[in-house]
């Protein structure tokens, strides 16, 4: 059943503007969801200190609600193929503000783990990039891979508009206030959400964005349960190669970007002597040059050849993290360090919606996206527990950066190999 947004019946709006209006709020709900999964990482000196957990019990909660988050994307996906996704994104960010609000009341490193990690990785994990994957092919028919792009920056734009004023409420160590801002965000945009967005460009008078008048309307969907769809397409996908390397490649990406720098570049920072507030602010500069940077990668994707971006985008990032560790870290060398690295923070996701698309056609691709994005998140999971544990036993970050630059160049070289074969056509 096609759901109209109330905003659209009221005629405030026209249809093409609509459009920008969905991507819009689509864009504010994923920056959200970021910041959200990104706020442990300013969480971890304050918890530490006040309850005295140590940093591994606080990073597995981090490790957690990271891997939920990319371990929802698939079935979150068919959710949205069957409910609709304005209803799947409601749901979810009722999810995340019910959980980070009832985390105030935590004592225990079980509660953080429940709130900070589970419930909330549920819900982030139905508002991630399968949500912006889903929209795009419902909404575009031309310049997906520029939309997906500016939808996937918001995703380090996150940091940008939350660490610096969640690391300023958190400056005398007080961890309340910066779990209060995250509820609250979380909470204003509900309404929001209900009010301006529609489940089909059908139900406000218009056509995906760049599709011919005489189109022929979209095949029905399956009427599948959700978690039957998301398995069957996974165990479609999982027969064929390409659905690998993409899983493979994207826990990389997860590994080196919001699992490591994500949840542990302010206390890396921190144990050279860097203030908090400092750290988050070379985080929100990651996070203005990513949406650059991944805008930008979205408008070469739909121009060159995606797999040939993808090699250049890990192989910079592995090669970078390595040197990280041996910087000076003053001012000079981290600023260039944010600018570079923000340039490539999450600009692998629109060349790799585009190969999904093309390997498995628009039908499949957001849920086989979905799955491939759980691969990000377990990377991520264990980038966050793993560098935890080598910090505590070790007493240095330096093996964990180090490890997670080796593993960006890994993933250059395999995508490099794959440049000798055609992208292969979806299964009939």
């Amino acid at each position: 059943m096609h759901t109209p947004s109330l905003l659209h019946r009221s005629g405030l709006v026209s249809p093409r503007r609509h459009i920008a209006l969905v991507v819009a709020v689509t864009f504010v709900a994923l920056l959200i969801s970021a910041g959200l999964r990104a706020t442990p990482g300013v969480l971890m000196v304050p918890l530490h200190v006040h309850f005295g957990w140590s940093r591994a019990t606080i990073a597995f909660a981090a490790a957690v609600g990271l891997c939920l988050y990319g371990l929802v994307g698939p079935f979150a996906a068919a959710l949205m193929m069957t409910y609709g996704i304005r209803r799947t994104m409601l749901a979810g960010l009722m999810l995340m503000a019910s959980a980070t609000f009832a985390s105030l009341w935590m004592t225990e490193p079980w509660h953080y783990v429940l709130t900070w990690g589970i419930v909330s990785g549920i819900g982030s994990g139905a508002v991630a990039s399968v949500l912006g994957a889903a929209v795009v092919n419902r909404w575009f028919a031309t310049r997906q891979g520029l939309v997906m792009g500016l939808l996937s920056a918001s995703t380090a734009t996150g940091a940008l508009i939350f660490l610096p004023l969640l690391a300023w409420l958190s400056r005398s160590g007080a961890w309340q206030p910066v779990v209060l801002a995250v509820s609250i965000a979380c909470l204003l945009l509900i309404p929001v959400v209900w009010l301006t967005i529609p489940e089909h460009p059908g139900d406000i008078g218009t056509g995906r964005f760049g599709e011919a008048p005489d189109a022929p309307p979209p095949a029905p969907l399956r009427q599948a349960g959700t978690a039957g769809l998301a398995i069957t397409v996974l165990l479609r996908a999982a027969r064929r190669p390409v659905f690998w390397l993409l899983f493979g490649t994207f826990f990389v990406c997860g590994l080196t970007t919001n699992g490591l720098v994500g949840t542990h570049m302010i206390a890396f920072c921190g144990d050279h002597g860097i203030a908090p507030v400092a750290a988050a602010g070379l985080l929100s500069l990651m996070g203005l040059f990513d949406l650059i940077g991944t805008t930008a990668s979205g408008w070469l994707t739909d121009r060159y050849d995606p797999r040939k971006l993808l090699v250049v985008y890990y192989a910079l990032r592995g090669l970078s993290l390595i040197a990280l560790p041996f910087l000076q870290f003053d001012a000079t060398s981290l600023t260039i360090f944010a600018i570079f690295y923000g340039l490539d923070w999450i600009a692998t996701v629109p060349p790799t919606v585009k190969l999904a698309n093309l390997a498995f056609g628009e039908r499949d691709a957001p849920i086989v996206f979905g799955w491939v994005q759980t691969g990000h998140q377990l990377g991520a999971a264990s980038a966050a527990f793993g560098a935890g544990l080598i910090r505590e036993v070790t007493g240095s970050y330096l093996p964990a950066f180090t490890l997670a630059g080796a593993t960006g160049v890994l993933a250059a070289i395999a995508l490099l190999a794959w440049l000798a074969r055609p992208v292969p056509a979806p299964a009939t």
